[in-house]
Formats: structure tokens, C-alpha cells, sequence
């Protein structure tokens, strides 16, 4: 029995704080109040508090950079005063720049002068570049098979080049042969002439070889002049004969 009984009040006090809570919680949220701090003293505080948890030791200028966000605020040379700083500003960041995106269309003025320009440093129409650009490429494909055509050209002569190369080389050989056989027929000359061995050095043998070469000079010229006195005698006997049949 007395069980029961204690069961119900604890049943009916609960019921009743859960009635108070529901009643009075209204009440404290209508007639709570947050206070805002908003004096320049808290707002100072708050600046120097939010200083000091920057353990990054940039700039404020690099900090906002770091952050993707606009260096300066303020502007702190004239630079930063300019239509292009601050076109570059609103093309990076956007709206969070703070400039009027009316400043990224060009003036009157800017429209003229790139017009001028353009009137200048291009002043061809697309069709002619593309008119010139075609006949650059038929000059250049004409230039290509003009130096294929030289290529065949010449392969086709290199047999006969190495055959004259060969026959340059052959007689360039044949010639020092010949120079020495001369140089050693000379010695041998001037060796008989004294009729005993002799150093090449010694000054008799140096003389007397200088001398056999001056005169196998003058024979050898000699006999060049009369090779050409026989061949212009034989053409003027041949101009004689050929002007005889005709008569």
C-alpha cells in the first residue's frame, strides 16, 4: 500500500516540474538580453587579439594573399590607384575586390587606341593572311622539290665524281712519284759526277744538285717550247690544208 502511494507522488511531482519548465522557458527566452560590446576599446582588443594569433610573421599584405584574398584594403601608393591595378584586383578576386566591375570595360578612349593600333600592327584582312600564308606554303613546297630534283641530280652524278676524284687522286700520286724519281735521279747524277758517295749535306753535293736542277729546268722548258711550236706548226698546216679544199 504504501508502496503504490509513493509511486503516484513521485509520478505527480514529476509531472508537475515538467509543466513549470515548459511554462517559465518562454518566459526566460523573451525576456533574456545579450549584450554586444561593441566600443572602440573591444574592438581594439579583439584587433590585437586576432594580431596575435597570426604565428605566421607575414605581412598583413602576404598574409591576405596566403588567405586568397585581396592585398590591401587601402590604397598605399598610386600605383593601387590606377585602372589597371584595380581591374586586376576584380579579375582575381572578384565581387570580395570591392571594385566596381564597370571599371573592367574600356573607355571611348582605350576602344579608339586599340582600333589604331591594331590598324597598324595588323593591317591585312583575314583573307589576305590567309591568302599569304597559302602562297608561303606553295613556295615552300616548290623550294622542297626543287632541292628533291638537285639531290637526284647530284646522286646520280656521284659515280662519275668519285671516278674523277679517283683520277685527281691517281694523278696527284703519279706526279709525287715522278717529282721523286727526279729528285732521286738528280742525286744519283750528281753522286757519279764526283764518283764517290757523298753526304747529302755537304755543301758540294748541295751546289752541284742546284745546278743539275737549274739545267733539267732550262731542258724541260725547252722542250715545252718546242711542243708548242710543233703543235702550232701542225695547226697552221691543218688551216692550210682545210683552206686549200675549199678553193
Amino acid at each position: 500500500m504504501n508502496i503504490c502511494v509513493r509511486t503516484k507522488f513521485i509520478r505527480s511531482s514529476l509531472v508537475s516540474s515538467l509543466h513549470r519548465l515548459s511554462t517559465t522557458v518562454p518566459e526566460i527566452e523573451q525576456n533574456d538580453q545579450v549584450l554586444i560590446d561593441d566600443t572602440e576599446e573591444f574592438q581594439a582588443r579583439e584587433a590585437e587579439v586576432k594580431k596575435k594569433r597570426n604565428k605566421s610573421r607575414l605581412s598583413a599584405a602576404h598574409f591576405n594573399l596566403v588567405n586568397d584574398r585581396r592585398p590591401y584594403e587601402e590604397p598605399h601608393c598610386l600605383a593601387h590607384l590606377t585602372v589597371k591595378y584595380n581591374r586586376k584586383m576584380y579579375g582575381k578576386y572578384g565581387v570580395a575586390s570591392g571594385v566596381n566591375p564597370s571599371l573592367c570595360w574600356p573607355s571611348r578612349k582605350e576602344i579608339e587606341e586599340k582600333k589604331e593600333y591594331e590598324a597598324v600592327a595588323f593591317p591585312y584582312t583575314i583573307r589576305q593572311v590567309m591568302d599569304a600564308a597559302a602562297e608561303k606554303r606553295r613556295e615552300e613546297q616548290l623550294r622542297i622539290e626543287q632541292r628533291d630534283i638537285e639531290v637526284a641530280t647530284k646522286v646520280a652524278k656521284l659515280e662519275q665524281w668519285k671516278k674523277e676524284l679517283n683520277d685527281k687522286v691517281a694523278k696527284k700520286a703519279a706526279e709525287v712519284q715522278a717529282a721523286k724519281q727526279k729528285k732521286e735521279r738528280l742525286v744519283e747524277e750528281v753522286r757519279r759526277h764526283f764518283g764517290f758517295t757523298l753526304d747529302p749535306r755537304d755543301e758540294r753535293f748541295i751546289e752541284m744538285l742546284a745546278k743539275r736542277e737549274k739545267e733539267q729546268k732550262k731542258l724541260e722548258k725547252q722542250a715545252k717550247m718546242e711542243a708548242k711550236e710543233k703543235m702550232m706548226i701542225a695547226k697552221l698546216q691543218q688551216k692550210n690544208v682545210e683552206l686549200s679544199e675549199k678553193s
